[in-house]
């Protein structure tokens, strides 16, 4: 269920972002599909949600600045992959510890 801009729930992190800037999401870590070859095949909540994270993890950060460009979004990215997993995970635990918000996105991209 999606909740209206204005309402809040208690316990929310979420709040007013600097001008520029998409509202940062409530403390968790979001899972976004992103299109495999098209930029303009991703979601407008998938866009949304990228442009609120504090924080994208992604598997080759090359592509997730890629995406991030297109949609004009300066959020800082990380990597993630099989190499890293370990000590990446264990880093993005501590950033949801201090109260980020972190997308995880994929190179798999999304089905048609």
């Amino acid at each position: 269920m999606k909740r209206a801009k204005s309402e809040s729930k208690s316990g929310d992190s979420g709040s007013s972002a600097p001008e520029g800037r998409a509202p940062t999401l409530p403390v968790g870590l979001y899972v976004v599909a992103t299109p495999i070859g098209n930029l303009g095949d991703i979601s407008a909540r998938a866009r949304e949600t990228l442009a609120s994270c504090d924080v994208v993890a992604a598997e080759d950060t090359r592509v997730a600045r890629s995406l991030l460009a297109h949609l004009g979004i300066g959020a800082r990215v990380i990597a993630l992959h099989e190499h890293n997993e370990r000590t990446a995970s264990e880093g993005i635990v501590a950033l949801l510890r201090e109260g980020k918000s972190v997308a995880l996105t994929s190179d798999a991209g999304t089905r048609a």
